[in-house]
């Protein structure tokens, strides 16, 4: 059995705990959208120069097939309007489009430079490797986004308690 003083921390703490839980499913999405712009913008803009994106070299060993003094000034454009529409939470659907057939090409070193990736396979990964598997994260945070294009929300409490 609880104490009375026991009760009250109890009581306070969820207090607590239920303003932040609100806290965040007001503003998480806002930032979630606002923090994977920034990631899009800023990798995309630093391809526009050459020689200062860390992922150039591996763009232009991965795309051989294409002209990579074309290809990377276009992936720039494309990484920059992602982050564009992300920061700004313009044209929702097309971005998260646009992010969608861009993830494919960021995983295809995996396939096709796997010495540039693995130290050891399956689980060994170079920092090339291990920038490529992030991507996951940047997929599982267009996936929330996703959900939310058509007026979805975060909800700090269910709607139904009983499931």
């Amino acid at each position: 059995m609880k104490s009375f003083e026991e009760k009250i921390i109890e009581k306070r703490f969820d207090k607590l705990d239920r303003k932040i839980t609100e806290w965040m499913a007001k503003y998480g999405l806002i930032i979630l959208r606002v923090g994977l712009g920034i990631v899009f913008f800023w990798f995309g803009f630093l391809k526009f120069f050459k020689g200062l994106s860390p992922a150039e070299d591996l763009v232009r060993n991965t795309i051989y097939f294409f002209n990579p003094d074309i290809f990377i000034p276009i992936l720039a454009c494309w990484e920059t309007l992602i982050g564009m529409g992300l920061i700004t939470g313009k044209f929702m659907r097309m971005t998260l489009l646009l992010l969608f057939l861009q993830m494919p090409g960021t995983a295809l070193p995996l396939l096709i430079l796997p010495e540039k990736v693995w130290t050891y396979f399956p689980y060994g990964l170079t920092i090339e490797g291990q920038y490529i598997i992030k991507n996951l994260v940047l997929i599982g945070a267009g996936l929330v986004l996703g959900a939310t294009v058509r007026g979805g929300k975060i909800l700090s409490e269910p709607v139904n308690k009983f499931y």
